[in-house]
């Protein structure tokens, strides 16, 4: 599994996931589940869909 995310397309999924995350535990709701998804691909430097939709946005994708 290569990585198609570059550094800036990682740090604002990490962001909003964790703004999502934070807003799902303090007003417990199913938002922070959902946070979880872009935190996720922030961390592993991979999205699925990218490589559906034959999308990079890591500019050392070979």
């Amino acid at each position: 599994m290569k990585k198609n995310m570059g550094q800036k397309d990682r740090t604002v999924r990490a962001l909003l996931g964790a703004i999502m995350l934070i807003y799902g535990v303090v007003f417990q709701n199913l938002v922070g589940i959902a946070g979880l998804i872009p935190l996720a691909t922030a961390i592993i430097g991979y999205c699925p869909l990218y490589e559906v939709f034959g999308v990079t946005s890591n500019k050392y994708a070979d």
